[in-house]
């Protein structure tokens, strides 16, 4: 599967952004999806993740009732909807895939990966 992130921007501190991760392939909708994000001088860390029918989702503890993860697999498309964001939100966000089932965290266990998109959150 191929994976291509967009809708990265400048955003003002307490604003919104919605990213949004288009899959080529017929099969989309059998891999768990997951967003990530690093930040400069950071390691990559897991923001988001659903599984493939979209029914199980994780968030990492800093999102969690302020991103919102979805998955249309008609459209072979995964989005990431962020608000209230802050400046500590301010890195390159990637989509992955991975084909085994069950959600993950771990960013080694993606084995796709988009070229990312830039999340830039100002004061």
């Amino acid at each position: 599967v191929q994976l291509q992130a967009s809708g990265g921007g400048l955003v003002q501190a307490g604003g919104s952004l919605r990213l949004s991760c288009a899959a080529s392939g017929r099969t989309f909708s059998t891999y768990v999806m997951g967003w990530f994000r690093q930040a400069p001088g950071k390691e990559r860390e897991f923001v988001a993740t659903l599984s493939a029918s979209g029914s199980i989702i994780d968030y990492a503890e800093s999102v969690k009732g302020l991103f919102t993860i979805s998955r249309d697999n008609a459209k072979n498309t995964m989005a990431l909807q962020m608000s209230s964001l802050k400046r500590e939100d301010t890195a390159i966000y990637y989509c992955a895939a991975r084909s085994y089932s069950g959600t993950s965290r771990n960013p080694g266990s993606y084995a796709y990966w988009g070229q990312g998109t830039q999340v830039t959150v100002s004061s």
